[in-house]
């Protein structure tokens, strides 16, 4: 399902990437609890943001990507995700 997140993301297909997620899945960016519709819209669909997976760990829910989007260009990210029956529950980003 990780996998499905990145691929969504990538295709800024918003119904798809909601539809890998729970219905009460929660985030945080940098350690700050974020609400994931208001954070979408900036930081994901708002700005054309592409992620490039450098590598994974731990089973696949532990990713570094190269992170780019127009509001804040490229960046190295962590992302964590917990799954919970075959969706994202919830997912931690921030800087790598």
């Amino acid at each position: 399902m990780v996998q499905e997140f990145v691929d969504a993301l990538n295709a800024n297909d918003q119904d798809r990437f909601f539809a890998a997620l729970t219905d009460d899945a929660t985030m945080s960016d940098d350690g700050v609890e974020r609400n994931i519709g208001q954070w979408t819209d900036s930081e994901v669909f708002g700005s054309n943001a592409r992620m490039q997976v450098e590598s994974v760990d731990d089973g696949g829910t532990e990713l570094v990507a190269d992170y780019t989007n127009s509001r804040w260009g490229s960046m190295r990210t962590s992302w964590r995700f917990t799954v919970r029956d075959g969706k994202v529950s919830r997912f931690e980003t921030g800087q790598a």
